[in-house]
């Protein structure tokens, strides 16, 4: 039963999910490319998607690239590159206006797919490989994210802490890659390597707007000449327990504010029946400004600069984030501590409950009015293995009780804390 308003088909090994609509003047179409997160292919599988942006087998130059989503009328082309669970997603994503709006010679969809599945299948080449000079100006854009990851100290003290606390667990790697191995790749093997993740990866197209699902699979099949056997599907990473002792890093730098950072297994995920009262669980805890967390140590103790906490359904992690006092480590701590355990004891208010629910609700009922947001959230069930519609989860955060809630948070169990501090002792 369709649950969530797309449309599900399958053509070589490519699955096409299909939101028939003329709630939007524009087709967004999101294409998401994943394997599983591994040290030997972290980087090239990286580095692939920006080679690929720079031009394809018909506009082999960037300039004419882009001159040709312009005469698209200013069609939008964007990529991203993450992880989600144990797995190195690429997402590319196209936006282009309905036909209705504009006077075409060729429908904009057709062209649209047609460009995105010559830019994915028929990159632009030179000697049967890549094109060097592509290789090495992406190769040292990629660089220069990585390096810069260090200047975003908030966004540095994050992934140190999950590079901890997964230390033994392909989750610590960063999907950008590894700024050892960038040097090692040359243009022949990232194309061999590119032609291997196109035939083994997971593939999902998913286009919103004013068509339909025969449309769609008729134009992938015409426009994305691939060679690949059934679709792949994802497997769920399963829960992790807590290390056995908490494990507490000190990493030294020249900064003026300490991050403290700390994470936890969480044992619900996305498919589990008690995910919207980890949901609320969350929210209650850090998630939210009026969160126990941003309320006790930000506001009432003015400990923190910022303060809040994030739960990972695709992973089963929970990771609390503050910003502090260089000398104020083991006061944010233990109130941070003490947050959860009341969280933990029950102690919970009606406001707090009310609040939350309220907060999630008007996320989700947003989430409505962005096509994008739609294809995320069908994509993420999808990945978890587990479908559910935005109103079912409407009505299960609206259910949840403060016993389930209390419940969620009793199976949090602190595994690491990592604290980035300066140079010399607070």
């Amino acid at each position: 039963m369709n649950t969530t308003g797309f449309e599900h088909g399958e053509i070589h090994g490519i699955r096409v999910h299909v939101m028939p609509t003329t709630r939007f003047k524009t087709f967004a179409i999101s294409l998401y490319l994943g394997v599983p997160l591994a040290e030997d292919t972290v980087t090239p599988t990286a580095l692939i998607p920006f080679i690929l942006r720079r031009g394809n087998e018909t506009y082999p130059e960037t300039t004419q690239f882009r001159e040709a989503l312009e005469d698209m009328y200013g069609a939008g082309f964007g990529l991203d590159v993450y992880k989600k669970g144990d797995y190195q997603l690429v997402q590319l994503r196209m936006d282009t206006i309905n036909d209705a709006f504009v006077s075409s010679n060729e429908p904009l969809l057709s062209r649209s797919l047609g460009f995105l599945g010559e830019t994915l299948t028929r990159p632009a080449l030179e000697e049967g490989a890549f094109r060097q000079k592509y290789v090495q100006a992406e190769r040292e854009n990629v660089r220069k994210r990585l390096e810069s990851i260090i200047d975003d100290k908030i966004r540095y003290a994050a992934e140190r802490c999950i590079q901890e606390m997964c230390k033994d667990e392909p989750y610590r790697l960063s999907p950008l890659g590894r700024l050892d191995a960038l040097d090692d790749l040359e243009r022949g093997g990232l194309y061999e390597w590119y032609r291997q993740w196109l035939s083994t990866c997971s593939f999902d197209l998913y286009v919103v707007g004013d068509t339909t699902l025969d449309e769609v699979l008729g134009l992938v099949e015409r426009h994305f000449h691939l060679e690949r056997g059934d679709a792949l599907t994802y497997t769920p990473a399963a829960a992790k327990p807590a290390s056995a002792e908490v494990r507490q890093v000190v990493e030294r730098m020249e900064v003026s504010q300490g991050k403290l950072n700390m994470g936890l297994r969480n044992p619900i995920m996305y498919g589990d029946d008690r995910y919207a009262a980890a949901l609320v669980a969350n929210g209650v805890l850090g998630g939210f400004p009026h969160s126990k967390l941003f309320m006790n140590v930000r506001e009432k103790e003015s400990l923190a600069y910022y303060v809040g906490s994030r739960f990972d359904p695709y992973k089963g992690i929970t990771t609390i984030q503050s910003g502090i006092e260089l000398q104020n480590f083991q006061k944010a701590l233990d109130i941070i501590r003490e947050q959860l355990a009341l969280l933990q004891a029950g102690e919970i208010s009606e406001s707090e409950i009310a609040q939350t629910k309220a907060l999630l609700r008007n996320d989700l009922l947003e989430s409505r009015d962005s096509a994008y947001q739609m294809i995320g959230y069908d994509f993420n069930g999808r990945f978890a293995g587990k479908e559910r519609s935005i109103d079912e989860l409407l009505e299960q955060v609206e259910a949840v009780t403060a016993e389930e809630i209390q419940a969620a948070a009793q199976l949090l169990e602190l595994d690491t804390i990592y604290f980035l501090t300066g140079e010399k002792e607070a």
